[in-house]
């Protein structure tokens, strides 16, 4: 070997010897940045000829582990999720406050029954009436203010995927445009692993967002792909996501590739990460909370309300006017079975009118009087009749309206052994004469109606659906109209139509109180409403709002009542009292100053059976308000426990994961001081031997001399 072919090799040990010192020295420095990877110096033989000629520097790459990089990421993206929803629901959980202390959203509904019940021992005294109304009025308050703020903690989550959804854009083209510098730098020969550094980092955060997984090029860098494997970025360009949303209905991430024309769904490909956790909050966990208060309420409220037109105030009011019922004349009063009393009571408590109604029969009688035959179509008519110069009926805009003349009063009772009903309410009850607490609304969707009854929205008109999955991604998007065939099953068949309607995903149905009901095919899948451009009558409900079609409209309820106006005004308008027509048959007065029965069916309302219906993962159950306010109040309690054990679990396992990929990936300073010591002597003996190849070619010199 020549003098000349020793130096050359000493020179390469020399800078091979520099790079690994300059790599080891740039670890060491970074040994507390965060997601920094350490650099590894890639040594081969340097060969001429079949000869060995020094060392080669092949490349620095870092020391990354593709398996560990990808359960750490799959980790953060499940943490991220779990967090997401941890949050929201221990928020939640706090809106409705401790079960257990006495300043609870549950125990102001014990605060208005126990108020009640004080009111039924001095029903006289005008004291314990407004306490009475001022609990009632704090429930509801207390209802509305909980809603409203699952409202806004879904409008927060709305707007958190939105800046989700632009911070992804953002990375998914930061880690595409860094692909070129790492792969020109490759190519050049040169240090490539700062950017890939970077690349790492913005891949961390973007597993933050959205579950990922990555591949290295062969040309250097990463190409990032959804959980089914569609390229989002590193290959062509990056795709562009964008939220697009639906109120009402579940919002979809749609995606634009970068070498494809239009977007396609990527909800369906989400399964962890920040941006799914909000979506799940958004579209099904805060509307399904937000449906199970309301259904809470509205019972609770219906039951105030079924005891509240058992009763009366003393004197009796001059009018009665119902609720709007979104129903003609002629449908709302089809169906009635047993017997109910209009009385005309005049201030001093007598009864100066009397017309029995009998459902069965379907007659009315005057003052015992012979019964009269009537029909849907002439009922109107034949009580004014009956009731004749002391008072009137009357029906407008779906509500029910009876006043009494000459400063007497009206007052209703059912039967005491064969009761009307309809829908499961009484005659007053179901039109909501005598209720105590009002709706701006229709939040009580038993109708009452048949399949044969006639469904009375007009032709042509169209309500929009959605049907998604379990996961709600969207499945379909159907829009129906309103069939030519007037009754309710030809609307039936309409909606359940396998081609313009959801008959493939699932059915709309009647129950026994004319409620409409929506079964799904798949379990989970879910129904809502786009838009509902239908109307019953002029002016009147449309169809998701007489049968609380979709999350939407159901969760809203309870934002809706208030203390009947008339009543907030004047508390002895509060009915406390029996209309007893037992007093009648011997002229004594039917409604007496200080009568607290009525009160005591107000106290007593929360222990009576009811029926609920499914929401929010509760099944359809007959229990009473109170047993349903446990069983609320033990749901949410379960669903935030059962979050912050996923997130718990879920941050143990990140935390793991970026352990172990630290302990791989990371600077170990003993064991850069090793490769700094082996670097150094590398470094001298190449030293050394450029000089002895120095002294070698002094003493050729000298020779030639």
């Amino acid at each position: 070997m020549s003098i000349a072919n020793i130096m050359s090799s000493a020179t390469s040990g020399l800078m091979a010897a520099q790079t690994g010192l300059r790599t080891v020295s740039d670890n060491i420095a970074n040994v507390n940045t965060t997601g920094y990877v350490r650099k590894v110096v890639q040594q081969a033989p340097l060969v001429s000829a079949g000869m060995g000629v020094g060392v080669d520097i092949t490349g620095i790459s870092r020391a990354a582990d593709a398996f560990l990089q990808r359960a750490a990421l799959n980790a953060r993206a499940s943490s991220a999720s779990a967090g997401a929803q941890a949050d929201a629901f221990d928020r939640a959980q706090a809106l409705f406050g401790d079960p257990s202390s006495g300043s609870s959203f549950f125990s102001r509904l014990d605060e208005v029954y126990a108020a009640f019940s004080a009111a039924g021992g001095d029903a006289a005294s005008t004291i314990q009436r407004g306490a009475a109304i001022d609990s009632v009025t704090d429930f509801l308050t207390e209802a509305k203010r909980i809603s409203t703020s699952l409202k806004s903690l879904a409008t927060e989550a709305d707007a958190r995927i939105g800046g989700a959804v632009d911070r992804a854009n953002e990375l998914l083209s930061q880690i595409d445009a860094l692909n070129a510098d790492i792969s020109r730098a490759q190519v050049e020969g040169r240090d490539a692993t700062g950017s890939e550094n970077i690349q790492g980092q913005l891949i961390d955060e973007l597993s933050g967002l959205m579950d990922v997984s990555v591949n290295t090029r062969s040309n250097g860098g990463s190409v990032i792909r959804a959980s089914d494997g569609t390229v989002l970025a590193g290959n062509g360009g990056a795709a562009t996501l964008s939220y697009v949303r639906a109120d009402g209905a579940s919002g979809e991430i749609a995606v634009t590739l970068p070498d494809a024309a239009g977007q396609t769904s990527l909800r369906a490909r989400l399964t962890s990460g920040e941006i799914r956790g909000l979506l799940d909050l958004r579209d099904r966990e805060l509307p399904a909370l937000g449906d199970q208060l309301s259904e809470f309420v509205t019972r609770a409220v219906d039951e105030l309300n079924r005891a509240h037109n058992s009763s009366s105030s003393v004197p009796a009011p001059a009018s009665l006017t119902g609720h709007d019922t979104g129903l003609d004349i002629g449908t709302a009063i089809s169906g009635f079975t047993g017997a109910t009393t209009v009385g005309v009571v005049g201030a001093d408590g007598i009864l100066q009118r009397q017309v029995a109604i009998d459902f069965d029969a379907w007659t009315m009688s005057v003052d015992g009087g012979a019964a009269t035959a009537f029909t849907t179509a002439s009922f109107l008519t034949n009580l004014n009749t009956a009731l004749g110069v002391f008072g009137a009926a009357s029906f407008a805009n779906g509500a029910l309206s009876l006043s009494a003349s000459g400063g007497a009063g009206v007052a209703i009772a059912d039967d005491a052994t064969n009761p009307s009903l309809k829908a499961g309410k009484g005659f007053s009850h179901f039109f909501g004469l005598n209720d105590l607490v009002s709706s701006g609304g229709y939040p009580f969707y038993e109708t009452g109606m048949t399949a044969a009854s006639a469904h009375g929205f007009t032709t042509g008109d169209t309500i929009s659906l959605r049907v998604a999955d379990g996961d709600g991604v969207r499945v379909k998007d159907v829009t129906v109209a309103v069939p030519a065939g007037g009754a309710m099953q030809d609307l039936l068949d309409a909606l359940n139509n396998n081609t313009t309607g959801v008959g493939l995903y699932g059915a709309f149905s009647l129950d026994a109180d004319g409620a409409m009901l929506f079964t799904a095919n798949a379990k989970g899948a879910s129904l809502s409403v786009l838009n509902d451009d239908t109307e019953r009558g002029a002016g009147g409900p449309s169809i998701s709002e007489l049968f609380g079609v979709g999350l939407a409209q159901r969760g809203t309820r309870s934002e809706r009542f208030e203390i009947r106006a008339d009543i907030a005004a004047n508390p002895l308008k509060l009915a406390l009292a029996n209309f007893d027509l037992s007093q009648a048959l011997a002229g004594k007065p039917v409604l007496a100053v200080g009568d607290g029965r009525g009160a005591v069916r107000l106290a007593q309302a929360g222990e009576t059976m009811t029926g609920f219906d499914a929401s929010g993962g509760l099944a359809a159950s007959t229990m009473t308000v109170s047993r349903y306010a446990s069983e609320l109040a033990g749901s949410i309690a379960r669903k935030a426990d059962a979050a912050a054990s996923r997130q718990t679990i879920a941050e143990a396992v990140a935390s793991e994961a970026d352990t172990r990929r630290s302990s791989a990936e990371g600077v170990n300073l003993d064991q850069e001081l090793i490769s700094m010591t082996t670097y150094q002597q590398a470094f001298n003996a190449a030293a050394r031997l450029v000089q002895a190849s120095k002294d070698m070619y002094d003493v050729l010199l000298m020779m030639v001399r």
